[in-house]
């Protein structure tokens, strides 16, 4: 399994993919008056500079955020992300790239909480300086998925556990497997978004099935595909299953994942992917370009 290490990455196609899709659940979480939490297991740094060295060493983020800094017809959605990102950048000059603990932090309410882990020993200060002060936010150096257990279920009831780790570890998908019964078992009415990288087809399916094998009744799965997946090498692609997804998810990304797709695509063959995932060997799909 290649590492997918945040800061080499930050900005790149697929995060511009998992974060429009992660604001889109936390402006939902919104629509209820009742406070929730949001558990980022693998938080990183919370910030990237993009002319850091990893940034620069192969500029993935001109094929991501690039794409869309400058873009004026942008839908609601896009346009959202988008704000974000210059509103961490009020110079105009595109800079400083916000990770999923700052895009999340800027959604809360007074009300809302957020709690981070982040192992990596030189991630974590850097995470921890981030949010100094800020009561909203705990950020532990811990192991993020060993912590479910204990964090979960949350005072609120109510809230996200978001999934996003680097992918070092050749048995990544199984321990996301595991995870996923954790958050299930000790709460089953979380909503739980877990993101993966495409580089060669047949792991994400697989993990997909297993999934489906745990019986959980809701759970959708959003594929983005800039290039063939026949590819020999590289990252051809990104996903996100979203357990308890929030209404009408669905018909909000079956718009999205197109503008995405015509936003980041560089010529070659891409696709996108929505599609239920019952709990049955096989799924009923409800969107494939």
């Amino acid at each position: 399994m290649n590492s997918y290490r945040h800061a080499f990455h930050a900005g790149n196609f697929a995060d511009v993919f998992k974060h429009v899709l992660l604001i889109q659940l936390i402006d939902a979480l919104q629509r209820k008056d009742k406070p929730f939490r949001v558990f980022d297991t693998h938080a990183g740094a919370g910030r990237y500079d993009l002319h850091s060295a990893p940034a620069l060493k192969n500029r993935e983020y001109q094929g991501g955020i690039g794409r869309l800094w400058d873009r004026q017809d942008l839908g609601p959605e896009l346009s959202a992300y988008q704000a974000q990102v210059r509103a961490l950048n009020p110079d105009g000059t595109l800079r400083w790239y916000p990770g999923s603990p700052r895009l999340i932090r800027n959604r809360l309410r007074p009300v809302d909480r957020l709690t981070l882990t982040e192992r990596h020993p030189s991630d974590y200060p850097v995470l921890k300086a981030e949010f100094t002060g800020d009561r909203q936010v705990v950020a532990h150096h811990a192991d993020g998925y060993a912590s479910l257990k204990a964090l979960l279920p949350p005072p609120e009831r109510r809230g996200l556990v978001f999934i996003d780790p680097a992918f070092e570890l050749r048995d990544e998908f199984d321990r996301l497997t595991e995870a996923v019964q954790t958050i299930h078992r000790r709460w089953a009415t979380g909503m739980v978004a877990i993101w993966y990288p495409i580089l060669d087809r047949e792991p994400s399916l697989r993990f997909q099935q297993h999934l489906q094998e745990l019986a959980i009744p809701t759970m959708l799965c959003a594929e983005l595909g800039l290039y063939p997946y026949d590819r020999p090498t590289g990252l051809h692609g990104c996903g996100m299953i979203i357990i308890n997804p929030p209404w009408m998810l669905d018909e909000k990304l079956d718009r999205v994942l197109p503008e995405l797709l015509a936003a980041l695509q560089t010529g070659e063959s891409g696709q996108t992917r929505l599609e239920w995932l019952p709990a049955a060997p096989l799924g009923n799909c409800v969107e494939a370009r």
